[in-house]
């Protein structure tokens, strides 16, 4: 579903170059959920926007589902985008201007033909929203504008989603619900799950985790075989 090339990412500053991602190959395959880990400037937000076409590598490749999308143009880069990506930001990234059920509905409305207005009805009340349909985003609270956002993720029955932080904002009560929901659509749709998060626990439910370091991959493994190398380790 998603391969890495051997991509690159660098920032020119004058005459010195910031090299924030140095050379990363990796393969996803359909229907796995997988956690970006590490600390903060670690690359792992780089890589995200990569995978997602938001932004571009400096050299290498990136292919999803079939696709490269490293040099495309800008308008291919939105159409492959809004057919095969959900993107759920930290910070919501909800239209203020719009309601909960109009922001749901507008990557339908870019992306596909017909009228999508039962399925957001459908995914609002799925994801415990029903009589917030009609709200503002200013008028819901954190927990609400990110499942809102969860299900405008959804909305076009994308193969992959993708998600920078997705509880970072949120308490552990609103996170276990979020983090609950990407799950069950990964499970239930076989939809491909790729998570950046700094949080052990989140990062435990995936199936597998990658560790970032530098801008580059130290630990590609399972959770349960980090913990077995740990244990080892501890004697």
């Amino acid at each position: 579903m998603i391969e890495v090339r051997d991509a690159r990412k660098w920032i020119q500053n004058g005459a010195r170059r910031v090299e924030i991602l140095k050379g990363i190959s990796l393969t996803i395959p359909a229907g796995q959920f997988v956690a970006i880990v590490g600390a903060s400037g670690s690359g792992k937000s780089t890589l995200l926007g990569l995978l997602a076409g938001l932004d571009t590598p400096s050299s290498g490749e990136i292919w999803l589902d079939g696709t490269p999308i490293h040099n495309l143009a800008e308008t291919e880069l939105a159409a492959v985008r809004g057919r095969k990506i959900g993107f759920v930001f930290q910070s919501y990234q909800l239209i203020a201007t719009l309601t909960a059920l109009e922001n749901v509905l507008l990557p339908y409305e870019l992306n596909v033909e017909g009228n999508g207005l039962m399925r957001a009805r459908k995914l609002l009340e799925e994801v415990g929203l029903a009589e917030r349909m009609e709200h503002y985003p200013i008028q819901l609270s954190g927990g609400e504008q990110q499942r809102v956002a969860l299900a405008r993720a959804f909305i076009v029955e994308p193969p992959i989603v993708m998600a920078d932080e997705p509880t970072g904002n949120l308490d552990s009560t609103n996170g276990k619900l979020v983090l609950d929901l990407l799950l069950e659509r990964n499970r239930q749709a076989g939809t491909t799950l790729v998570l950046v998060t700094h949080d052990p626990e989140v990062a435990s439910k995936a199936d597998r985790r990658i560790v970032l370091k530098d801008g580059q991959i130290v630990e590609d493994s399972l959770p349960y075989e980090s913990v077995a190398v740990e244990q080892a380790q501890n004697g």
